[in-house]
């Protein structure tokens, strides 16, 4: 078991282990991705993709083929689902959210990695592993040991590798229960109205809308907590709306049903040796705002080409241990909004009257901006040190004499987007891609781009941007 197998095994083929496969993939790491499911889910929920994760989308290329399986609407009412308008002017040329199938997002992006030739094996579960300074040796549910040289698990909240890597997941466990499910339903139309309307300003975690004929999507809080994790029954939500609701609407048929708390949780540490963590075996919380499986993409457009960096022989020494200084901070951030999102939900008089006067401070442009860019992702500035403020953001998409912007960010590579035509990549020309263009929409001479489009260097000193070469392409 001393040859590695593969570069990198990743446990897990949900969306942040499809995206982190095919980040790797573009830069030819041996990749197997594990999953022990046999077959993808089938239910059919949806799930938003906010504007950031839109727009990595769009630098791989893959933003339209995705953008025609789901549905646009305002980015907007995504703060505890308190309606107000998007704000004019966000800075991004997809300032949307895409409403999309969950199982749908799931197959384009396993599909992509697959294209670009990770291999994914299913009904295929880890059961343990030892790593040791060459590689991890990893053993599969069914005795079967693989070696490779960095494991990643992508396995969700009840992670196995988190769990076997003995990292510390502390948080708070949840205090309340959701259902949540489509089904059909016998009640009319206007009834359903009607019920909504006498307690939707009460109960905020709870509703029907129509989603089809005579089916809709059905959210009612439990009476308790559960410790299983098997979907719901239909009795269950028969049981809890006539609680709320003083009736069950004649639900029947149901499509698909589920059950979540509000169970907020950390890793301590993103990384221990080989072993890495990403997506929901990295924090969980609750779904309010729509953004955890943003946050998991996102964590694999971070973590691919660094790793691809380190297993490529050219990461600085540093590199890798980036990602836990730059993504750690930013899950922590998300669970308290999702905090801070579940206690406006309370149906208690003290929660209310908070919703009440953050509703009326919304109506503010700047308070209204500043939780919409907080919950799709595009205030995230990452510590590079001192400078100019879009140091360590994102670039949106502009144009530039090639076209755009993002196409020009399809092979996961680096970029130098030079204003003054006299800049060079020097040494650097295998792993970050120049081009000179005088007339490129900027308000800075020139800009380096790591491969997840956060901006690295701002100037038009050759010497200074060398160091920065060096610093994050070895």
């Amino acid at each position: 078991m001393d040859s590695p197998n593969f570069d990198v095994i990743i446990a897990g083929c949900g969306p942040a282990g499809a995206t982190l496969a095919a980040e790797l993939r573009l830069h030819d790491v041996r990749v197997l991705v594990l999953e022990k499911e046999t077959e993808p889910v089938s239910f059919a929920r949806i799930v938003g993709l906010h504007i950031r994760s839109l727009e990595l989308l769009a630098m791989r290329g893959l933003l339209e083929r995705v953008r025609e399986h789901g549905r646009q609407r305002p980015a907007a009412g995504f703060f505890a689902a308190i309606a107000k308008p998007a704000p004019e002017g966000l800075d991004s040329a997809h300032a949307y959210l895409l409403g999309i199938p969950q199982p749908v997002i799931v197959r384009l992006l396993e599909e992509h990695a697959i294209q670009l030739g990770a291999e994914v094996r299913r009904g295929r579960a880890v059961a343990g592993f030892e790593q040791d300074d060459d590689g991890v040796t990893v053993e599969l549910a069914d005795g079967e040991q693989l070696r490779t040289r960095y494991l990643v698990g992508c396995d969700g909240a009840r992670s196995t590798v988190r769990k076997l890597l003995g990292v510390g997941f502390p948080g708070e466990p949840s205090r309340t229960e959701t259902l949540m499910g489509e089904m059909e339903v016998k009640a009319s139309r206007e009834e359903i109205a009607a019920k909504m309307a006498e307690l939707g300003g009460i109960h905020k975690s709870f509703w029907l809308r129509p989603v089809g004929e005579k089916v809709y999507s059905v959210v009612v809080p439990a009476s308790g907590v559960s410790d299983r994790a098997e979907s719901p029954t239909l009795g269950d939500f028969e049981q809890e709306l006539r609680a709320i609701a003083g009736t069950d609407f004649g639900v029947h048929s149901p499509r698909w049903l589920s059950r979540f708390g509000d169970a907020t949780r950390l890793a301590e540490s993103y990384r221990v040796g080989r072993v890495l963590l990403a997506g929901d075996a990295a924090h969980i919380h609750p779904p309010t705002g729509g953004q955890g499986l943003n946050l998991g993409v996102q964590d694999a457009f971070n973590l691919g080409w660094k790793l691809a960096a380190r297993i490529r022989g050219w990461a600085p020494e540093t590199l890798l241990d980036t990602y836990q200084a730059e993504r750690h901070p930013v899950a922590a951030d998300v669970l308290d909004n999702t905090r801070a999102q579940m206690e406006l939900s309370s149906p208690e008089p003290g929660p209310r009257a908070v919703r009440r006067l953050l509703t009326e401070l919304m109506d503010f442009t700047e308070v209204n901006r500043y939780l919409i860019e907080k919950i799709t992702a595009i205030d995230i500035r990452y510590d590079f040190g001192e400078g100019p403020d879009l140091l360590g953001r994102r670039l949106r998409d502009i144009d530039v004499k090639q076209g755009r912007l993002y196409d020009l960010l399809r092979h996961g590579r680096g970029l130098l987007l030079d204003r003054t035509e006299r800049l060079t990549t020097g040494g650097w020309s295998d792993r970050v891609d120049h081009v000179a263009d005088p007339t490129a929409g900027l308000d800075v001479p020139c800009v380096l781009l790591r491969p997840d489009g956060h901006v690295a260097w701002i100037g038009d000193d050759q010497r200074d941007l060398d160091e920065h070469l060096a610093r994050w392409f070895g």
